[in-house]
């Protein structure tokens, strides 16, 4: 089972959309205990970082969250999910964020546009570990993927990160550390090759 986090923010439906089409069980739920018992979990979100953090601290879900990642359950958090990790954001002011991974959501500055959005491809920075499943595996380097934000992550941790991306400059499409992953673009949004990501993702919770 697992379970798409419901914190009032995002396309919920088209992400369990994408997942159930992959061959998994989906439940869309924002209540701790069903996040306590989930075999894997996914923090979507569309919107502003600091109404995300508020609506997570108001629906109880912090705590369970955290103790979740903590204990080894597995997690995808896709663009605003994949924010929402990290320690703060600058997004409206200075907001704390789960700190699970350390380092800042910064907003893009001298590009032509804002929001980023539409396709544009990822770059491979690290080397997929011999016999583990990846998240990417079976995608070519470069690939393109959809893509819709203002902001982006910036990690502390630098091995952490698992691809990036040029607009104004490189920057941070997504993480992968032990049991925790994050995408700033939308795999559900991007084809058979988001699909494919997803795909990869049921199959490293079925290895757990």
């Amino acid at each position: 089972m697992i379970v798409v986090i419901d914190y009032g923010l995002g396309n919920l439906r088209s992400v369990a959309k994408a997942l159930e089409i992959c061959g998994a069980q989906v439940r869309i739920t924002g209540e701790p205990l069903a996040i306590k018992n989930a075999d894997a979990l996914v923090l979507p979100g569309v919107g502003a970082f600091d109404r995300g953090m508020e609506n997570l601290h108001k629906r109880g879900i912090v705590s369970v969250l955290l103790k979740a990642i903590k204990e080894g359950k597995p997690l995808l958090g896709i663009c605003l999910g994949l924010q929402l990790l990290f320690t703060r954001s600058e997004e409206g002011g200075v907001y704390e964020g789960l700190d699970v991974v350390k380092g800042e959501v910064k907003k893009f500055r001298k590009v032509a546009k804002i929001p980023h959005m539409g396709w544009n491809n990822v770059k491979f920075k690290r080397q997929k570990a011999k016999g583990k499943i990846d998240i990417f595996d079976g995608i070519p380097d470069n690939s393109y993927f959809y893509f819709v934000h203002s902001y982006y992550a910036n990690p502390e941790e630098k091995d952490i990160i698992a691809t990036t991306t040029i607009y104004g400059g490189e920057f941070t499409s997504a993480i992968a550390r032990n049991n925790l992953w994050g995408v700033q673009f939308h795999p559900e949004k991007s084809g058979d090759l988001g699909l494919r990501i997803l795909k990869n993702f049921i199959r490293i919770i079925d290895k757990c």
